[in-house]
């Protein structure tokens, strides 16, 4: 197996949200549908008591965002960042 470019691996932010994982994932297919969630590839890295974090492709931030204002379930973003580390603060 070889070792990917630096400029081919998918860059990706993430953001802590407040709201539930089923919410969330049900937010994001409502909005922007199967082929955006195919292309935002979120991934759910952790869970704390209340928050979420939610590992998504930088390219699809906007759409991400704006489904969770658009949606039903009070869904709040309150950080992003480019590295997890970021988020500790």
């Amino acid at each position: 197996m070889f070792k990917l470019k630096s400029s081919m691996i998918e860059s990706k932010r993430y953001l802590v949200l407040d709201g539930e994982k089923k919410s969330i994932e049900t937010a994001i297919i409502d909005y922007i549908g199967i082929l955006g969630w195919a292309k935002a590839s979120p991934k759910f890295v952790k869970k704390s008591r209340k928050n979420n974090i939610l590992a998504i492709n930088k390219k699809e931030l906007n759409n991400i965002i704006a489904s969770f204002a658009i949606s039903k379930n009070k869904i709040n973003v309150l950080k992003v960042s480019g590295t997890l580390k970021g988020l500790d603060n």
